[in-house]
């Protein structure tokens, strides 16, 4: 055998000792999943939905621990203090991945650096919703409102830098609108705002505006999406009916830095397992969301993506937060 040949075998033999403890030690607790924000939102129930399927493959319980505060930064950086042993994960998304860090110069956490990828496990389209009453059917028309009242008609958000905020402010740059932002601390208390009729329109999670426009009160005008989501195949998107505003989130499991190879692959496995569920599947297709399976190098590419999405956008906004 050549000499390089046998040096390579013997490098690859002795990696595995290191390797095998690791991942055979693993679970010996309840593995936390920390969701950092308030419970109800779409990111809460998909985990719930995913979690007793996981815990079945992994032999114990996966439990769910919401920690809100701060657009997803408080429970993020709770996470990245964590032993990295995989039995303490975050459900990240791209406010707590990729906005949070250019908009909070004092951010306490690096979501780079303090953080290994593990796996996305899920994606959802936003709709935009109107509240009742607001007089305007299709999307022509809440344009042409917004329009003859610049800084009158009011958009709700789950909060300053959040996605729907972000979103929203996208689609009033390319419609050339004016309009009130009204934060709220959650996609809940924002939703339940709109329907009570407080504001007049948010981006929302496309389940839930579904769920929320069934008895024709609220009005779905279209969905942030470049093409139409089977769950909602009557709905059109913006994109059809001339603006093309991408508007969604992805959510995702990241364990501390140094989180041990073989147990990020065993995680992001069992997830995929997890996805298989019929329970998870019709679930997810309550909520309007759309699964994913990545193994975790696959979440770091994706990761770096939408870090630099998400940077283009916010330079335009200048979007500062202390």
């Amino acid at each position: 055998m050549p000499i390089i040949a046998r040096r390579r075998l013997l490098g690859a033999a002795a990696a595995l000792p290191l390797a095998a403890p690791a991942l055979a030690a693993f679970p010996e607790q309840p593995v936390r999943v920390i969701v950092p924000w308030n419970p109800g939102g779409l990111a809460d129930i998909l985990i719930r939905a995913l979690a007793p399927a996981m815990g079945q493959a992994l032999g114990q319980p996966v439990v769910v621990e919401n920690r809100a505060g701060a657009n997803g930064a408080v429970g993020t950086q709770a996470a990245a203090r964590a032993p990295a042993d995989g039995h303490t994960l975050i459900l990240g998304n791209a406010e707590t991945h990729a906005i949070n860090p250019l908009i909070y110069p004092k951010l306490a956490y690096n979501p780079v650096t303090e953080f290994t990828p593990v796996t996305g496990f899920a994606s959802g389209p936003f709709a935009l919703i109107t509240r009742p009453g607001l007089g305007a059917e299709t999307l022509e028309a809440f344009l042409d409102m917004a329009r003859r009242q610049p800084g009158r008609i009011s958009f709700a958000s789950w909060g300053i830098g959040s996605t729907s905020h972000l979103a929203m402010e996208g689609l009033a740059r390319q419609a050339r609108l004016e309009m009130l932002h009204v934060p709220f601390t959650g996609a809940a208390p924002a939703s339940t705002a709109l329907i009570a009729g407080q504001v007049d329109c948010m981006f929302l999670n496309a389940g839930p505006a579904e769920a929320a426009a069934r008895d024709g009160r609220p009005r779905i005008l279209g969905i942030g999406a470049m093409e139409r989501v089977p769950q909602l195949p009557a709905a059109p998107t913006l994109k059809e009916l001339g603006l093309p505003v991408e508007a969604a989130n992805w959510f995702g499991l990241l364990g501390p830095a140094g989180l041990p190879a073989p147990v990020a692959a065993r995680i992001a496995a069992t997830v995929a397992e997890g996805l298989r569920s019929p329970q998870v599947q019709e679930a997810f297709r309550a909520q309007v969301a759309l699964p994913l399976t990545q193994t975790p190098a696959e979440m770091q590419q994706f990761l770096a993506t939408d870090r630099e999405r998400w940077g283009s956008v916010l330079r335009d906004l200048a979007i500062r937060l202390e």
